[in-house]
């Protein structure tokens, strides 16, 4: 059974089809990549799996339960975890301090503004801290962190929250080629323990860190598999490779 499966998802918003009873599904512990040009739906699917919008029609399972249209905390507490695009964290607390708000969070304790943290906790903190590379910087303000740096420590974030499916929308979006190469080591780290779903469009990026690759079109999917078979694909060469889809 999948981690995740959409089913006949279809969202329609003005009489437009955005997601065209569209199915989808990821495994448990799989890292894959979703494709697509602009207007594609991709965004649009992550959203409706997180509970930022209700879908029309269909429904979405994860891990054997219906979540279709639940809000957004209870899919978090559900075990899914997004990160956007543009990195979302708390900019008056430090990096150690963000970190550790979404590792209490977790466990449900809400007590992070006493910071009273086991050393257990802490420990794991500084590990995660280590994991993506910040912990020079832990006690250093979010608002002094590099455009990089921010979205390293969001995936941070992410990983304290431990979540059984992670979502990546775009992390390498504004990002120096170094800062993308970091980027590509780090999630191929995090899918060695997590489920990974990664929304990207620099093809140059998912070729080193891809396995199997979901491309959408018009709000369905246009064609799926390891990523050397796909990019092979005559309707993907056209709708998406050939229009600026290889960065």
């Amino acid at each position: 059974m999948p981690l995740l499966e959409v089913k006949s998802l279809t969202t329609v918003v003005s009489g437009y089809r955005i997601l065209n009873n569209l199915d989808f599904s990821v495994e448990e512990n799989e890292l894959r990549v979703l494709l697509g040009p602009n207007g594609a739906g991709k965004t649009t699917l992550i959203a409706m799996i997180t509970g930022q919008f209700k879908p029309t029609s269909g429904r979405i399972l994860f891990n054997g339960q219906d979540i279709t249209g639940r809000a957004p905390d209870e899919i978090f507490l559900a075990g899914i975890s997004r990160k956007f695009q543009v990195p979302n964290m708390y900019e008056t607390l430090s990096v150690y301090d963000n970190v550790m708000v979404s590792l209490l969070t977790e466990r449900k304790v809400f007590r992070y503004m006493f910071k009273r943290v086991t050393p257990e906790e802490n420990d794991r903190i500084w590990e995660i801290l280590e994991f993506v590379d910040l912990a020079d910087k832990a006690n250093d303000p979010v608002d002094t962190l590099s455009h990089g740096e921010r979205q390293w420590l969001e995936m941070g974030m992410l990983i304290a929250s431990n979540p059984k499916l992670m979502l990546l929308d775009e992390p390498t979006t504004g990002m120096t080629e170094e800062g993308k190469r970091r980027t590509a080591d780090l999630i191929r780290r995090i899918a060695r323990n997590h489920t990974v779903l990664l929304v990207e469009h620099d093809m140059h990026l998912v070729r080193q860190i891809a396995d199997k690759v979901t491309v959408m079109h018009q709000g369905q999917v246009l064609a799926e598999g390891p990523l050397a078979e796909v990019v092979q694909n005559d309707q993907v060469k056209a709708v998406y490779l050939g229009k600026g889809g290889a960065h």
